[in-house]
């Protein structure tokens, strides 16, 4: 990568689980939201490495039509520019392609989309979800990502955790880059029932065991949430569609917490308060100084595009 390349895109955010249901696709496309609400200069586009057309149905103004290019056109075309159309929401969207099985076959260098996205040069953030596979797509997705957020939500994807992380290692990508998010919480439930530690607790000092970076803000499980992406052939926001919801609430911080880690959030400050048991958070722990000193570095991103 050529530093005159590198200087004109914006930072990459990769969403990526190898275990399905842990609410990936939701914590990806209401970000996106989130980010255009919360920073309206800011221009956003929303990828999907997958067949599923989930961002299609949720982005599209209108039908898609055959002559649409898509993510496989983009592929072939080394660029992200001719495929991207403005969606619902002020988001940009890429369409998804018929199927993943070429993309796979032409995705064995990992460093494919990241030339691709500097080609793209796209002004702001960049958000990227993955299937639910440790696959050539996804292992693209790391090598461009600045930020790879990963959604915990039980033992089972906290141990899948366990291999990105392993895989980020030996790939060079390097797992500083990662961010453990805990999502479809409930701290009501508590592991052997009556007194016992909730199971959000237990996962939570794992995450602090193993010395994973993590961001504060978790994501409550929420029927009304799970109903805008399920009720009907549109998934819905939650930021328009679940006002007064804690869920509501929650995706507005972390989304703040997420930009304020890339630099581009108009907060000063987003340490949060410390707290008895929190000393260890995200932004409390030891390697804060770091993150600020790579967040200062982001900053000059934005910097460069709002000239």
């Amino acid at each position: 990568m050529s530093s005159s390349s590198a200087k004109q895109r914006g930072p990459v955010i990769t969403i990526s689980s190898n275990k399905g249901g842990v609410g990936k696709t939701t914590l990806a496309t209401n970000l996106a939201i989130y980010t255009r609400a919360l920073r309206e200069d800011l221009p956003v586009l929303i990828v999907g490495l997958d067949d599923q057309g989930t961002l299609d149905r949720m982005f599209a103004l209108r039908d898609l039509r055959p002559g649409d290019a898509n993510l496989k056109h983009a592929w072939a075309e080394r660029s992200l520019a001719s495929a991207a159309q403005l969606g619902q929401y002020g988001v940009h969207f890429v369409p998804s392609p018929p199927d993943t099985a070429l993309l796979k076959a032409r995705a064995g260098d990992p460093r494919t989309l990241a030339r691709m996205l500097e080609q793209t040069a796209w002004p702001g953030l960049v958000i990227l979800d993955t299937k639910s596979d440790l696959e050539a797509l996804t292992q693209n997705a790391y090598c461009a990502a600045d930020r790879i957020l990963v959604p915990i939500a039980d033992w089972s994807s906290l141990e899948e955790a366990e291999k990105i992380t392993a895989l980020l290692e030996r790939s060079g990508v390097g797992a500083s880059r990662a961010r453990i998010v805990f999502t479809l919480v409930d701290r009501r439930s508590r592991i052997g029932g009556g007194e016992g530690p909730t199971l959000f607790g237990r996962l939570r000092d794992e995450v602090r065991r193993r010395g994973w970076a993590y961001y504060k803000t978790a994501i409550s499980r929420s029927p009304r949430v799970e109903t805008l992406n399920s009720a009907n052939r549109t998934p819905q926001s939650i930021l328009h569609h679940a006002k007064g919801t804690e869920v509501h609430a929650q995706f507005r911080e972390l989304t703040l917490e997420v930009l304020g880690d890339l630099g581009i959030s108009d907060r000063l400050d987003l340490t949060p308060a410390q707290e008895p048991e929190g000393a260890n958070e995200r932004w409390g722990s030891p390697e804060r100084e770091a993150v600020r000193r790579a967040a200062s570095g982001a900053a000059r991103w934005v910097a460069r595009w709002r000239r």
